[in-house]
């Protein structure tokens, strides 16, 4: 698989790190360098006695450094994946040294600890009809629990929306930490983040009261929709449910179908609370026409595994979770590099149609990716633009912290831009010239 320098510092936990991984990217720093197969290790000299011991496993890629620091990946192993991409040659051929040797078995037994686990849970289980009638029992406790804290959440709603907006700006972060618990307790999650999510709306500045109806118009149509499941054709009755937090087991969803294809992974975004890191990973089909999303969870604290790092392209299979709008989606089989070229972007005016239309049939869509082609950043009247050559702009999220550097690399030339339209703003996430791609990233 070949790697890019944009790739590998895609990969860092933040711009620090990138910094200082640039700054271990010269072989002269380092006292040995090795590789055989997909394993590439280095000794690195640290402000220890002995030098740091830093190894990759290149096939996900995972990372290992002895060094202290809690960040993943550290600097030695950023530094490391820059020197054999940039001095291949530096990075001998051999056989890995123990420290090596050990950890890239111990991958592999977990990986194959997990493959048998995941084939000992096809099996069919020794009483189906009995398995069935538990899980199905299960399954009507929670609606039942589900509809009990709607319920109670449509007379919350009510009272808020009659004592007015003003007064719920000036309630404390407890006041909606305290009804997203019911809510959690009601096996509702999803609903529970967006109540939560509501006291960061009443503090976002100019508009906030728009924002916050629109938001509290949403959950009141989340609940009458939940209340009338039974007459919602399926893939609508699996969009409410992926609303209200019901899951969907990944066994289910590939077993449902895949959608063979190249794919270009045209972005990332992480974002974390106090609870859980979520990375959002979107897929662009060759046709330039179907769109997915990866997603991948963490509790607070833990490392994210960069599966996918974008931009980079892939060819393999996409699995698609229920609803009437296909969009999250899971690999069905191993993703390979491939030498798909980003597809072209398209104008604004067609990417907000597009949005339009996805919004129509997921009311509850909080972003939708957008590829905008021949695009210029500006500014105008202090608020943040990217306008096409029809005239058409489309405005960029002022908290947005690398948008200089948007602005360095088109030079006011046409750029390609891909970022996450919100139904207010637009966060970029990567920008495409005619040689180069340049990952913004989270800022």
């Amino acid at each position: 698989m070949s790697w890019t320098i944009e790739q590998a510092l895609a990969l860092a936990p933040d711009p620090a790190s990138a910094k200082a991984g640039q700054g271990l990217s010269s072989p002269r720093k380092w006292q040995s360098l090795g590789r055989n197969g997909n394993a590439v290790w280095g000794l690195c000299q640290g402000s220890g006695a002995d030098p740091y011991q830093a190894r990759i496993d290149l096939s996900e890629p995972a990372f290992k450094c002895s060094c202290p620091s809690r960040k993943f990946p550290c600097k030695h192993g950023l530094g490391l994946l820059l020197i054999f991409i940039q001095n291949p040659q530096a990075v001998v051929e051999g056989e890995p040294p123990p420290w090596v040797t050990e950890w890239m078995q111990s991958r592999q037994a977990r990986a194959e600890k997990a493959a048998a686990k995941a084939e000992v849970a096809t099996e069919p289980p020794a009483d189906p009809e009995a398995v069935a009638a538990a899980a199905a029992k299960r399954a009507q406790k929670r609606e039942e629990r589900v509809a009990d804290g709607l319920a109670e959440m449509e007379l919350w709603l009510r009272d808020t929306v009659r004592t007015g907006l003003a007064s719920a700006q000036a309630q404390s972060s407890s006041f909606w930490e305290n009804k997203a618990a019911r809510l959690v307790d009601a096996q509702a999650p999803g609903v529970a983040r967006r109540v939560r999510e509501l006291a960061t709306l009443c503090a976002s500045g100019t508009g906030w009261q728009e924002r916050v109806l629109g938001e509290l118009a949403r959950l009141y149509l989340l609940r009458r929709a939940a209340g009338r499941l039974e007459y919602l054709p399926e893939p609508e009755r699996h969009l409410v449910r992926n609303a209200l937090g019901w899951t969907t087991k990944t066994e289910d969803v590939i077993q449902s179908g895949a959608v063979e294809a190249d794919w270009f992974a045209t972005g990332q975004r992480v974002e974390e609370d106090e609870r859980l890191a979520t990375r959002r990973t979107w897929m662009l089909k060759d046709d330039g026409a179907q769109w997915a999303l990866l997603l991948q969870f963490a509790p607070h604290g833990q490392p994210l595994k960069n599966e996918f790092p974008a931009p980079r392209a892939y060819h393999g299979a996409l699995s698609y979770y229920p609803g009437s709008l296909p969009l999250r989606a899971v690999p069905s089989g191993a993703l390979n590099h491939s030498p798909l070229v980003v597809p072209g972007g398209e104008s604004i005016s067609t990417s907000l149609n597009r949005y339009a239309g996805a919004l129509a049939r997921d009311p509850w869509l909080e972003q939708w990716p957008m590829l905008l082609g021949g695009v210029i950043p500006c500014q105008h009247e202090g608020l943040r633009w990217l306008r096409d050559s029809s005239g058409d702009a489309i405005p960029v999220a002022m908290k947005h912290p690398r948008w200089w550097t948007l602005l360095s690399i088109s030079g006011g030339d046409p750029v390609t831009v891909f970022g996450e339209w919100t139904g207010e703003f637009f966060w970029p996430l990567t920008v495409f010239t005619d040689q180069q791609s340049f990952t913004l990233g989270n800022g």
